[in-house]
């Protein structure tokens, strides 16, 4: 009896084991089948300041190939936004619909293959966003011909400024001059800005060089009879004001303008302009395609810029008040900008070269290594 019992319980523990491994097996053969995104669950785009325009893709698959067309249809749907901010611990709002377009919204994936066709979101006009905001845009499954993978199915594309600048350089006891001066385009300007983002931390001489040529057209901060923060244009007839002073420890943006036209020089510091207008007698075109043009040096080596320098640019025209006021200008600018001839970002982080941006080829080689800052501008 205990015998007949033994084998009963023995065959009941087989089909029980037997019943579960089937069970086991449909469940991955259930899993198998469903379709899922295997592109990132969050997709994030940085406001740099430039790029104004994105693009982003899903895609969409499934584990084994199948005998027929899968297409899943994708939505932007905006009831996910809260979802979005309770997953992520986020504060996030939706992006609007003129940021964004989604020109295919089906992806199919054909018979006998395992992935399909990507469905891309076109994010427009992003310089129109505020960078102090997050926004979010979810991309969700609103029909499939075939089950899908729940936790996949909803893709966040998050929208959100960035530092615009990370690195600076700081030249204190050092300069910079031309790599190839005589193939350098800064030369012939009838017209002329200057434009540098600078921290400067104290004024202990009597001159301080931003750039220019000694004993032709120079921009220098300090001079004889000349507060030694006070920035003066220097040429056969120096011109400065007493508005045109700095202070330390502090970013500023400085613009200056120059037209050989009527010698009228004006100073912009943070975007406001400073004095009256001064003229100048010097009514040349400014030529600085030489060996003797520096960035913090004029006349000998101990006229450095004592501070961090940023975003330093030559126009070969006279930049408006609104040109200079313009959003993010402190801080990046395209490089193909009309009468833009050099861009130094100073943003390298390594070595003594600094690269003009525009494609000008108005590289520039420090003396030495340059002192390499971390930042995080605007703050």
């Amino acid at each position: 009896m205990r015998k007949i019992m033994n084998n009963l319980f023995s065959s009941l523990l087989a089909t029980s084991c037997l019943l579960a491994v089937c069970t086991s097996c449909e469940d991955m053969e259930n899993y198998d089948n469903k379709a899922f995104t295997s592109s990132a669950k969050v997709g994030t785009i940085l406001l740099k300041g430039t790029n104004e325009t994105e693009d982003m893709v899903i895609q969409t698959a499934i584990a084994k190939p199948e005998q027929k067309d899968i297409k899943v249809t994708y939505k932007a749907d905006s009831t996910l936004v809260d979802m979005y901010n309770l997953t992520y611990d986020d504060k996030a709002v939706i992006l609007p619909k003129k940021f964004y377009a989604i020109p295919e919204n089906v992806s199919t994936i054909a018979a006998g293959t395992v992935k399909g066709n990507d469905v891309g979101i076109h994010f427009q006009n992003l310089s129109d966003l505020n960078r102090d905001s997050i926004y979010v845009l979810p991309v969700t499954v609103a029909d499939a011909s075939i089950d899908f993978l729940k936790s996949t199915r909803t893709t966040y594309f998050v929208i959100k400024g960035a530092a615009l600048i990370n690195t600076v350089g700081n030249i204190t006891e050092n300069f910079l001059s031309l790599q190839t001066p005589a193939t350098s385009t800064l030369k012939d300007m009838k017209q002329l800005t200057v434009e540098a983002l600078v921290r400067i931390e104290k004024f202990d001489k009597l001159i301080s060089t931003i750039m220019g040529i000694e004993g032709g057209f120079l921009i220098r901060i300090g001079d004889a009879g000349v507060p030694d923060n006070q920035i003066q244009v220097a040429s056969s007839n120096n011109v400065t004001d007493p508005s045109w002073q700095l202070t330390t420890n502090e970013w500023i943006h400085m613009a200056i303008t120059y037209d050989s036209s009527n010698g009228a020089v004006d100073v912009y510091l943070n975007g406001v302009k400073k004095g009256a207008t001064q003229i100048t007698s010097y009514r040349r075109e400014v030529n600085w395609a030489t060996s003797s043009f520096y960035v913090g040096k004029s006349y000998d080596n101990n006229r450095w810029l004592e501070g961090d320098i940023s975003e330093c640019r030559i126009w070969n025209r006279v930049l408006s008040a609104d040109d200079i006021k313009a959003k993010d200008h402190y801080y990046v600018v395209a490089p193909n900008s009309e009468g833009l001839v050099a861009y130094w970002k100073f943003d390298e982080g390594s070595g003594q070269l600094i690269n003009d941006r525009t494609g000008n080829g108005n590289t520039l080689v420090a003396n030495k290594t340059i002192t390499w800052k971390p930042v995080s501008l605007p703050k």
